[in-house]
């Protein structure tokens, strides 16, 4: 099928990034500002799947900008990969954009302008990353996110946060200017372009397997947002951040930039062959099997709720990566999916950590005793979610993990089907106590922890609807997309034929 040539691409992200400067002239003007990110992000939503239909059938929305340099564009290609991403980053922007209105305005957080702004920048960029056409144009995007994305992590501008935001922003722009500047400089000597190639671009080259090797462990490690072990630590102190913030940064659009640009590696740069050849599938797959389970290991002991889910989603990124490096069709396939199996849950469970928090000012498993009888539509969404990200059926989570498990075995690697089953057993270990202990603990009859926006007694804990309701909807997602997972798996299907 032929490129369709269409503005639409360029058109979703300009919505976001138009939103973003709205946001900054209604800055005195709280009510209208706060319409504007609802209203774009429906737009933007519109617009994506508006493209739907050609991809699914088999083909491509392009569009090319300008050239930089002989071989480097800025340009625009809509594929079955784009598309996963693209879709799941402008549907829960919807939500996140909800949320973040009732979550800000019940905490009364300072600076939300500023906020809302780089919210918006944030979903332009993640959505053009989706939509890249080449590895110059992806980076391009990969580093707008990072930089929107720093202000939002000291949003709270005190110690701790302004800790949190540098090693955010060292590991992340620290990796991009070191390694993975490299990487591309040597693609680009190698290959004599950037261009994402169905096969990979660089298969087929006459490079000598050491520096293959050396350029595919640079974008690796480079593509920090990833998180694989050891470059995971930005992500845990990026916590310091307000739980949309959170959300944004471990459901929607940071992490999923990188584990995006991972599967870029994998299918579009090297090429599952090049990547089989080289012997860098099984090698990946220990290093993300080790993060798999030292992250869950590291989640277990986490008492700060939005910290275990911070490790959480360490581990659970990269099975999005092994999927893809166990080079297995059905595996492949799992791992795509899990983008989006993993967004709906896991902004689920930020969700309800921030209506928790909003709710009651605490933070610590330890101190939710109870909580679940006075907040139970936020922890039954949260128990849903959980049941999603152990892999239970009928979430999103159980079709995913059940088609990683099934490409273990294709693959003939039993040793990874063990690691999937353990990492499972440690989520139940770490997320099922949570509601437990909110459901059938014994309620503490003290006030709400020290600092507490809330005042009074516990007998104030109570449901608020702008910030209960997009949760919810949320969870609703991963239960709808383990019913009817076509959608994503035909997407999934069509970047592995």
């Amino acid at each position: 099928m032929d490129p369709v040539i269409s503005i639409r691409p360029l058109l979703a992200v300009a919505v976001a990034g138009l939103a973003a400067v709205a946001v900054l002239l209604l800055n005195n003007r709280e009510k209208l500002r706060d319409i504007v990110s609802p209203l774009a992000a429906t737009a933007m939503f519109a617009i994506v799947a508006s493209m739907a239909p050609t991809v699914l059938a088999g083909g491509t929305v392009d569009l090319r900008l300008f050239e930089i340099l002989p071989g480097i564009d800025f340009a625009f290609r809509v594929d079955a990969l784009g598309m996963v991403f693209a879709t799941v980053s402008s549907l829960l922007w919807i939500a996140a954009a909800i949320y973040s209105i009732g979550y800000m305005r019940h905490l009364n957080e300072h600076a939300q302008t500023r906020f809302f702004a780089c919210f918006a920048t944030s979903l332009a960029a993640a959505v053009g990353g989706a939509f890249a056409a080449n590895l110059f144009t992806l980076v391009i995007f990969y580093e707008v996110l990072s930089l929107v994305t720093y202000p939002l992590v000291y949003h709270h501008e005190d110690e701790e946060g302004w800790a949190g935001s540098r090693k955010y922003l060292v590991y992340l722009m620290g990796a991009s200017k070191s390694i993975l500047l490299a990487a591309l400089a040597l693609t680009y000597h190698i290959a004599g372009s950037l261009d994402f190639v169905a096969g990979g671009l660089l298969a087929g080259s006459n490079a000598s397997a050491p520096l293959l090797t050396v350029v595919y462990f640079c974008y690796l490690f480079g593509f920090a947002k990833a998180a694989v072990m050891p470059m995971h630590a930005w992500l845990p102190a990026a916590m310091v951040a307000p739980t949309p913030v959170s959300a944004l940064l471990h459901a929607v659009a940071v992490v999923k930039m990188g584990v995006f640009c991972v599967l870029r590696l994998v299918f579009h740069v090297f090429g599952t062959g090049l990547v089989n050849g080289l012997g860098l599938g099984i090698a990946t797959a220990y290093l993300v099997s080790f993060t798999i389970l030292m992250a869950s290991v590291y989640a277990l002991t986490r008492d700060d709720l939005k910290a275990r889910l911070a490790y959480s989603t360490v581990s659970q990124l990269s099975y999005i990566v092994l999927g893809a490096v166990l080079l297995s069709p059905v595996a492949m396939v799992g791992g795509i999916i899990h983008i989006a199996a993993h967004a709906f849950s896991k902004i689920t469970l930020f969700f309800c950590a921030g209506s928790i928090y909003c709710a009651s000012g605490k933070r610590n498993i330890s101190d939710m005793a109870g909580i679940g009888r006075r907040l139970p539509w936020t922890m039954g969404a949260f128990f849903v979610a959980s049941l999603s990200m152990i892999g239970v059926p009928p979430t999103a989570g159980f079709v995913s993990k059940w088609y990683l498990a099934l490409g273990s075995v294709e693959a003939g690697e039993i040793a990874f089907l063990v690691v999937l089953l353990a990492s499972s057993i440690l989520n139940a270990a770490y997320f099922l106590p949570v509601s437990y202990v909110a459901f059938f603990g014994a309620e503490a009859p003290e006030s709400p922890a020290s600092g507490s926006p809330v005042p009074g007694s516990t007998a104030t804990v109570r449901e608020i609807p702008m910030v209960t309701i997009p949760l919810v909807a949320t969870a609703l997602l991963s239960v709808l997309m383990g019913v009817f997972p076509g959608y994503f798996l035909t997407l999934a299907e069509g970047v592995v034929r």
